[in-house]
């Protein structure tokens, strides 16, 4: 038996690093804010709030870029959340990625699975 792991995420204050498409070195402000973390049975949980009449994008891919997740956001929707059940995919590393036509907002996260430990005991009789 294996127990996982998910190292991730984080809150809206650390899941901001947008960038316009057209400097992606300058950060920008964009009409949506979004969140996302770990919960306790190791689902990744997303949710956009956004102002803005605009489609968005939540995306999540492999190492190779393969889209293993993408879900729209129709322009008229205000909030969004979703879970992301992430126990059948192979330990290693992924991108999450929140996007509309302003700019993006991407964060890296690792799939582990760590080895049950057999505990060690020692009995001694006098």
């Amino acid at each position: 038996m294996t127990q996982f792991i998910g190292a991730v995420l984080i809150s809206a204050a650390t899941l901001t690093n947008p960038t316009t498409p057209a400097n992606p070195t300058t950060p920008k402000a964009l009409s949506f804010q979004t969140s996302a973390f770990v919960t306790v049975n190791n689902e990744i949980r997303v949710a956009v709030n956004k102002t803005a009449d605009m489609p968005i994008s939540v995306i999540l891919r492999d190492s190779k870029n393969n889209v293993l997740f993408e879900q729209m956001m129709g322009k008229k929707e205000v909030q969004y959340a979703v879970k992301l059940k992430v126990d059948q995919l192979a330990d290693g590393e992924y991108e999450l990625e929140v996007k509309s036509r302003e700019g993006s907002i991407r964060k890296q996260l690792t799939l582990g699975t760590k080895p049950v430990e057999t505990p060690n005991r020692v009995v001694a009789m006098q």
